[in-house]
């Protein structure tokens, strides 16, 4: 007979690949997800070793961009700048999440009506900022200026609330600051890459002491389905969010929230 724990590992794993790059929240999802199925990890370090599947994800698709960026960049002035706006955007969630983390993990994790609510918002907001952005002034993600750059992961701090999305919140901001719906995207996978690294280790080092190392099985599952799930929706976003927009996931989340809500009020 199959091991139900290895079964909701699977499950929870999948989730992780499928909605850590699209703006609906992976950690969210996770979170609600384990709620209602009555799974716990010690330190959370299930949650948070599945996430390095979904980091080698977009490092495995976008290896060899990244590797000619790398060697291009002392000679190529376009390049550097590039690699400069990742860094640039990615030091203020560094401010933040070592300021935060605490209250981050300790209240914001463990308050399912508020992730519910979150994902209901962001949604909202979503399906508006897909409408109503201005009209693009950067196609390629390379173009973005350092002080966009900046600005994008200011917004990218919004994601230290559960339900928020961090991929969402770039995106977003990118949208609202002038670029185009896959330039958006695209910079957002970069910026994960740095981001979700550094909330890995960080992480992996706060909860070092409490750290389950008895449920490797069900670590290694997830990893592997949040790994493969993961390298398939980062190969699909692109294309899909250059035809038709971000609405779909405004709409997942909204569904998603309320859904949760109900059943959180009904006592599940």
């Amino acid at each position: 007979m199959t091991d139900p724990t290895l079964v909701v590992a699977l499950f929870l794993g999948l989730i992780e690949g499928l909605t850590e790059f699209i703006p609906v929240s992976s950690t969210g999802h996770l979170l609600l997800a384990g709620h209602f199925l009555g799974f716990e990890s010690a330190g959370r370090t299930f949650e948070v070793v599945i996430q390095l599947g979904a980091v080698l994800a977009v490092l495995t698709v976008y290896s060899a961009k990244l590797v000619g960026l790398v060697r291009a960049a002392p000679r190529d002035p376009a390049a550097f700048r590039f690699l400069m706006a990742v860094l640039v955007a990615f030091l203020p969630a560094v401010v933040v999440g070592v300021a935060a983390h605490g209250i981050i993990k300790a209240v914001l994790f463990e308050t399912p009506m508020l992730i519910a609510a979150m994902l209901i918002l962001g949604g909202i907001v979503l399906l508006f900022v897909d409408r109503l952005a201005p009209n693009p002034r950067y196609e390629d993600p390379m173009d973005l200026p350092l002080g966009v750059a900046l600005k994008i992961g200011l917004f990218q701090c919004l994601a230290m609330v559960p339900g928020v999305s961090r991929s969402g919140a770039t995106i977003v901001g990118g949208l609202m600051l002038g670029a185009s719906k896959r330039a958006a995207a695209e910079f957002s996978f970069f910026l994960s890459m740095p981001t979700m690294g550094a909330a890995f280790t960080y992480d992996l080092w706060k909860n070092r002491d409490v750290l389950d190392t008895g449920a490797m099985t069900e670590i290694a599952i997830g990893f592997a389905m949040a790994f493969l799930s993961a390298v398939l929706v980062v190969k699909w976003l692109l294309g899909y969010v250059s035809r038709h927009g971000y609405a779909l996931f405004g709409w997942w989340r909204i569904i998603v929230g309320v859904a949760a809500m109900v059943a959180l009020a009904l006592g599940f």
